[in-house]
């Protein structure tokens, strides 16, 4: 379907599409030459931080991993089967036995990366990548302190990773 350019005042044929928002929803129509303008001046990543660009690249770059996708759909279930044992008898919740307990070569893991027991598998990943980063060896000021913080922030991770079964 061929409209007329929604440019101000031309009457030349809208053949070109060009995105009115960040999500791609909505269009203008515009002559090659309005088009190409428009394009010219239009910024993607206008009115977002450094952290939403980088995290927008990554999504948009590399999506969701097989793994984690089938993480999430695992979560999905599990939620939706709490909700519907939830809905259907609050019987079977009172019956739920007690959590076990951490060992404390496990605490002592997580106190490592300064996170609680609770912490998920990911938010033990970013903490090691960021500690990883500022004590590697070839990147820390003093090389023997950054060595034995790497060695023992790895130490945690790797026994971290046995806990999560990762």
């Amino acid at each position: 379907m061929i409209t007329k350019c929604d440019h101000p005042g031309c009457t030349k044929a809208g053949t070109c599409r060009a995105p009115k928002t960040r999500d791609l929803k909505e269009y203008w129509w515009f002559c090659k030459e309005h088009a190409a303008e428009y394009n010219k001046n239009w910024n993607y990543y206008a009115n977002m931080s450094a952290d939403e660009i980088d995290a927008e690249w990554e999504r948009e770059t590399f999506g969701i991993a097989d793994r984690d996708k089938e993480r999430v759909n695992h979560d999905e279930a599990d939620y939706i089967k709490f909700l519907n044992d939830f809905l259907s008898g609050r019987d079977s919740f009172d019956k739920i036995p007690a959590k076990k307990t951490v060992s404390a070569t496990i605490t002592s893991a997580f106190h490592v990366f300064d996170l609680p027991i609770t912490a998920s598998w990911k938010e033990v990943g970013a903490k090691y990548r960021a500690l990883a980063k500022k004590h590697h060896p070839d990147t820390a000021k003093n090389k023997d302190a950054g060595a034995t913080e790497f060695t023992r922030i790895t130490t945690a991770y790797e026994t971290l990773k046995k806990y999560f079964k990762k």
